[in-house]
């Protein structure tokens, strides 16, 4: 508000000339919540000066530093009113203000570079920020620079709303602050140090405060709204051009357009991704009639995203395949989004200009795909499983009424019916219920004589506890938004709930641990419990934390061992725990499951990618309605093995460290056998076709030996989704050492007494832009009593 005064009312030449030149929106606060909260927090340290403070637990509703990580997929409230604030007012540029590293860096970053922008823009970013550098340095400010943070790579972040739509993104870090104080601060050497792009390097000491972030950035942002005032019409020519460029993409470099058939199986989700272009400001089309393009034919109603208008670029770069090279610069974010592929939907890239061409007609309100009860049937209903995540609010939104799940695919009525469609018995009053909730999801049931005679379960509407740790919640955040969103019922919990709740089962059927960064002794164990408790909680000193998610007198400690023998309990008495991501280790390294490990990786690199994986036990509840393969998110770990030996030794390529294919130094080719000399040949017996990260079959010489580990079949470990062979694995990002991860489990059903464990190496719920895996998790809650449905003995 300060600079939005000295705008106003300052008589200096350079603020007439801004004002003369330029228009100035300013946004004071984008995360309000976190803002206010983080004010609480200033007031209790000064008011408890000896006691350890609480971090900053809750920022947003959902997520903290991630609301910086929501570029693309909109979800958050305050990215969606950035979003339409840009598009009612258009501006040429949009500057974000952070906090992080010292004193002052300017927006370029290290590359690789976003491949789907204007080289305008790029260049732009360039050309402000060595101006405001150059200017800064002029005044004896030291520590401004540019280039050396940051990749510049991933569309997640929230200045493509300006990058992505042809004006420029910028941003400013600097060194922060805790509050209102004055410090003494040792700056690391890691930033004292000169460098070709920091010839003029921050202090190594100095007294800092938030006066001098508004320092820093007020005057480094006068000076380049000044700048671009005065060269306002070669950067509004340069904002035309870019624009015109985007309209010129469909015949310059192309592609000439992506098409989502109208004949996908997952109609609701293509229309959810087409709303979310909308949300962009991109132009969405639908085949008026069936267009045959270079061989391929779309169905009429089919979407048309042309590429020969003005936010092409947004569009081009949510819904290709990236590709970032494991050699370039460490990246600052995620390598891939494919938005088709994590969605589980078709969208295809056409080059043919001839797409352009067909008649079609241009949305001007949101999709939404057919739904309600078709035909005249009273012997029931019957619902496709096609993996939508519809499918799961249904079922709670009609959770009073009776469903069954077909154990197997099925024909009635001349339609084939998938592996877990939904069979709803005739009822009084039930159409009309029906109806009214399948037409609003984009649901089509079918009204049948007779019901299959098919093998078939009850669905359950399971009773679900989210739990989170103290320690974070922002990755968990992501969980909490996409059960909301898909209007999943759900009790919030931290887990000191595991810790002081005996039989648990009693109150929840499904337990999801919220991925949590950390070890698994660290998440188990908390904030060490040591001295004065700490509260997260709403008081006259600290009244915006009673608007958090959760509220405790006390967040220091974690489940402990009493949580994780509840939470064991839970599972014996036929609970459903899952978790995602790290949390794996929770129940692996406690000895809470057996017969699964994570191992240690010495060649996998990959950061935040899209990676093919395939259906490896489609007679699974869990993977009711999918095909045969699925992309999904993976950063890095864990990577699992399973051992069906009991856990005494995992067999396969990685026990004799040899990998497939090889053989011993010797005679002969790569193919020959090796032939020990002086004794007549022996061939090598036949041994069972295992992929790299399969799990091999049990030796029958080792059988006897294992007896005693081994879990009867029931009650073995079933990988019901396993990561592609290496050669197919990468969809989209970063991906070194494939073969690591090649084959190996993704998702893990462990049976345990009445109940299951079920591990997730992918995360299926990550930041809104993971919609296809969601029926993974959706599929285990509803079938939770019957996951070992179809299980091979």
């Amino acid at each position: 508000m300060e600079m939005a005064y000295r705008l106003a009312a300052g008589e200096s030449p350079l603020l007439q000339s801004i004002r003369k030149n330029t228009v100035v929106l300013i946004t004071p606060l984008v995360e309000v919540d976190g803002h206010d909260r983080q004010v609480d927090l200033y007031n209790w340290r000064k008011a408890n000066p000896d006691r350890a403070a609480p971090p900053l637990v809750y920022w947003g509703k959902y997520v903290a530093h991630d609301n910086n990580r929501d570029g693309m997929a909109l979800s958050l409230a305050l990215s969606r009113n950035l979003m339409r604030t840009f598009l009612e007012w258009r501006p040429q540029v949009l500057h974000d203000l952070h906090e992080s590293i010292p004193f002052l860096y300017i927006s370029t970053g290290l590359g690789p570079y976003n491949a789907w922008l204007d080289p305008i823009v790029i260049n732009e970013w360039q050309r402000l920020a060595y101006y405001e550098v150059e200017e800064m340095t002029k005044r004896g400010v030291p520590g401004v620079w540019t280039h050396g943070f940051y990749d510049g790579w991933a569309a997640n972040y929230m200045f493509y709303v300006a990058n992505g739509h042809n004006a420029i993104g910028r941003f400013y870090e600097t060194y922060g602050a805790r509050g209102a104080d004055t410090l003494d601060r040792t700056v690391p050497a890691s930033f004292t140090t000169r460098a070709w792009y920091r010839p003029n390097p921050p202090l190594p000491k100095v007294k800092w405060s938030h006066r001098n972030n508004i320092n820093l950035q007020q005057s480094a942002l006068l000076l380049g709204i000044e700048y671009f005032g005065r060269n306002r019409e070669q950067f509004l020519k340069n904002f035309y051009l870019k624009s015109k460029r985007s309209v010129e993409k469909a015949a310059n470099e192309g592609p000439a357009a992506w098409v989502i058939p109208s004949d996908d199986p997952r109609p609701g989700e293509c229309a959810r991704l087409v709303n979310l272009l909308r949300l962009q400001g991109v132009e969405v089309h639908r085949l008026d009639k069936e267009a045959e393009i270079a061989g391929r034919k779309f169905p009429a109603g089919s979407y048309v995203i042309r590429m020969d208008q003005p936010y092409s670029r947004m569009a081009d770069m949510l819904l290709d395949k990236q590709y970032y090279n494991p050699n370039d610069s460490r990246p600052y974010d995620d390598t891939g989004w494919s938005l088709g592929p994590l969605r589980n939907i078709t969208t295809v890239r056409v080059t043919d200009a001839a797409i352009l061409k067909q008649p079609m007609t241009q949305l001007t309100s949101d999709a939404a795909a057919p739904g309600g009860v078709q035909g005249n049937g009273n012997g029931g209903f019957i619902i496709n499983h096609n993996a939508d995540a519809a499918l799961a609010t249904l079922r709670f939104r009609l959770k009073d009424v009776a469903m069954e799940a077909a154990e197997e695919p099925f024909e009635a009525a001349g339609r084939k019916f998938n592996r877990g469609s939904i069979l709803i018995p005739p009822a009084a009053g039930s159409r009309a219920k029906l109806d009214e909730a399948a037409r609003s999801l984009g649901i089509t049931a079918w009204a049948v004589d007779e019901l299959p005679k098919v093998s078939r379960h009850a669905l359950a509407v399971p009773r679900i506890a989210l739990i989170h740790s103290w320690l974070n919640t922002q990755t968990e955040g992501w969980v909490r938004l996409a059960l909301d969103t898909a209007g999943i019922p759900y009790t919030y919990l931290s887990d000191h709930f595991l810790r002081d709740t005996p039989n648990i089962r009693e109150k929840f059927d499904v337990i999801i641990f919220g991925p949590t960064p950390g070890t698994a002794q660290r998440v188990v164990n908390g904030l060490p419990v040591r001295g004065a408790p700490i509260p997260w909680r709403e008081s006259e000193l600290t009244p915006n934390i009673g608007t958090s998610p959760d509220q405790s007198d006390d967040i220091r400690g974690g489940m402990g061992l009493k949580g994780l023998m509840n939470v064991q309990e839970f599972v014996q008495a036929g609970g459903l725990f899952i978790t995602i991501g790290g949390n794996a280790s929770i129940p692996i390294n406690y000895g809470l499951i057996d017969d699964v490990t994570i191992e240690t990786t010495r060649e996998l690199n990959v950061r935040g990618s899209v990676l093919e994986a395939v259906i490896a036990d489609a007679k699974s509840p869990i993977t009711y309605g999918y095909g045969e393969k699925l992309a999904v998110y993976f950063s890095q770990a864990p990577v699992f093995q399973v051992s069906l030996a009991g856990g005494i030794g995992r067999g396969g390529y990685e026990a004799s460290g040899q990998a497939p294919g090889q053989r011993p130094t010797g005679r002969g080719s790569a193919t020959d056998p090796d032939i020990p000399q002086g004794r007549p040949f022996v061939p090598e017996p036949p041994k069972p076709k295992v992929k790299p990260g399969e799990e091999p079959p049990l030796d029958p010489e080792m059988l006897e030996y294992a007896r005693p580990y081994l879990a009867p079949p029931p009650e073995r470990p079933r990988v019901v989704v396993r990561f592609a062979d290496e050669k197919d694995l990468l969809v989209s990002g970063m991906l070194a050492g494939g073969r690591e991860l090649a084959n190996r489990p993704a998702v893990i059903d462990v049976p345990k007494g009445k109940g299951h464990y079920l591990l997730f190496a992918n995360n299926p719920m990550w930041r809104q832009q993971t919609q296809g895996s969601f029926s993974l998790v959706f599929n285990a809650m509803l079938h939770f009593d019957h996951l070992g449905v179809g299980r091979s003995q």
